[in-house]
C-alpha cells in the first residue's frame, strides 16, 4: 500500500514513473517519513495513521476539517513564515508530500557550526515574534475566526493534564516513592500552574518550536530556518515557544545566552522594561510547567510505544525545570514544589 501510494504522489506531483524511495528515521510521533526522489526532483512523503489521541486530551474536534498540517501550513505561509512546499496531497489515504528541505535541522546545524548559535538563535526568535506578530489573535484579521488554531487552546484542562502526564510517567512509571502528602503536594502544582498559565493572554504557539523542528536552509549562503512539525499550533502563553527552544531538552545554554535571546524577543515586539522583566519571569514559570510535561512523555514514548531513544533526556529535563523554580522562590507555591521534587528525585 505505501509503494502505491508513494508512487501516486509523486506521478501527481511530478508527472514521474522512475520513482524511488527509502524510509526515513522517525521521531517521537507514530507518523512515517519517506524521502521519495524522481530523476532531478526531491520531496518527501509524509504518512499518518489513521488514530485517535487517546493518550492527550483532544484540543478540538478535527472533523470535516482538513489536515490539521495542511491548514496551519497554508496559514503561516500566507504570513511570510517559512514552511515546506507543499508538493501533492493524498489525505484519504493518509499521505502528502512536501519539499524535501535536506537533513539538516538546527540541532545538526549547531553540531557543524558551533560558532554561529548566538547568530542562529537570534533568528529563531526574531521569527517567532514576527510569526506571533502576523497572527496576533487580537488584531482583527490576522488570525482567522475559523482557523483551527484559534479554535484550541492551552486550557486549564490541557495545562493540568501535562502535569498529571509527569506523575503518572515520570514518578510512578518509574516507581519513584510518592508518598500522599507528595501527591497532594504535586496536585496542588499543577492545579496552581493550569490556573496561572490559563489567565494569561493568548498568543500564537507552535507548541514545539525546538531544534529538531526547525530545518536550515541555505539562500545565498545566509541560513534560513524553515518551520516543520506545526500541526498541533493553537493559542497559548507567548513565551511557551521560547521555552520550547531556549529550555530545549535536546540543548544545554547558559543563562546569559538564554536572557539575552528573551531580550531580543522583548525588543523585537517593542516591549518596555516592566513586560520586558514579565517576559524572563513567564519563562521561568511556564518552563516548570513544560519540562515537567516533557520528562514525563519521555518515559511515555519509551513504556507506550517503545521507543527508548528519549529517555537520557529525562533528568536532564527535569534539572531544567529545577533551575527555574530555584528561581522562582518568592512564589510559596512552587517552593513547596522544588521542595517535593527534589526530595522525591533525590536532588
Amino acid at each position: 500500500m505505501v509503494t502505491e501510494r508513494i508512487f501516486d504522489l509523486a506521478a501527481r506531483a511530478w508527472q514521474a514513473s522512475d520513482v524511488q524511495f527509502t524510509e526515513m528515521p522517525g521521531g517521537a510521533s507514530t507518523r512515517r517519513f519517506f524521502r521519495v526522489s524522481a530523476g532531478e526532483h526531491s520531496g518527501v512523503a509524509m504518512f499518518v495513521p489513521d488514530a485517535t489521541r487517546p493518550d492527550e486530551i483532544a484540543k478540538t474536534s478535527e472533523a470535516g476539517r482538513r489536515w490539521p498540517f495542511l491548514e496551519v501550513r497554508e496559514l503561516l505561509e500566507a504570513r511570510g513564515v517559512n514552511v515546506p512546499r507543499l508538493l501533492a496531497e493524498d489525505c484519504d489515504h493518509g499521505f502528502i508530500l512536501v519539499e524535501d528541505l535536506g537533513d539538516e535541522t538546527l540541532a545538526r546545524y549547531l553540531e557543524r557550526t558551533p560558532d554561529a548559535k548566538a547568530a542562529i538563535y537570534r533568528r529563531a526568535v526574531l521569527d517567532l515574534a514576527a510569526a506571533q506578530r502576523a497572527l496576533d489573535p487580537s488584531q482583527q484579521g490576522a488570525l482567522p475566526q475559523d482557523s483551527i488554531v484559534r479554535a484550541r487552546a492551552f486550557d486549564f484542562d490541557l495545562l493540568k493534564w501535562e502535569v498529571d502526564h509527569f506523575v503518572e510517567w515520570g514518578m510512578d512509571a518509574r516507581c519513584l516513592p510518592l508518598s500522599l502528602e507528595d501527591r497532594a503536594a504535586f496536585e496542588r502544582a499543577a492545579v496552581y500552574l493550569a490556573r496561572e498559565i490559563e489567565r494569561w493572554p493568548r498568543a500564537f504557539v507552535h507548541r514545539d518550536y525546538q531544534s529538531r523542528n526547525l530545518m536550515v536552509r541555505h539562500v545565498e549562503k545566509e541560513p534560513q530556518l524553515v518551520w516543520i512539525d506545526f500541526q498541533d499550533a493553537l493559542l497559548g502563553p507567548r513565551v511557551y515557544d521560547l521555552v520550547a527552544l531556549l529550555n530545549d531538552s535536546y540543548q544545554s545554554f547558559s543563562r546569559e545566552f538564554v536572557e539575552q535571546r528573551l531580550a531580543e524577543y522583548s525588543e523585537a515586539l517593542g516591549l518596555g522594561e516592566e513586560d520586558r522583566a514579565r517576559v524572563v519571569w513567564e519563562f521561568d514559570f511556564v518552563t516548570v510547567q513544560r519540562k515537567l510535561k516533557d520528562a514525563g512523555r519521555f518515559v511515555y514514548i519509551d513504556r507506550v510505544r517503545g521507543n527508548p531513544d528519549y529517555l537520557g533526556f529525562v533528568e536532564p529535563t527535569i534539572d531544567k525545570a529545577l533551575s527555574s523554580l530555584a528561581r522562582l522562590t518568592e512564589d510559596p507555591e512552587l517552593s513547596a514544589l522544588e521542595r517535593t521534587l527534589r526530595r522525591v528525585t533525590g536532588r
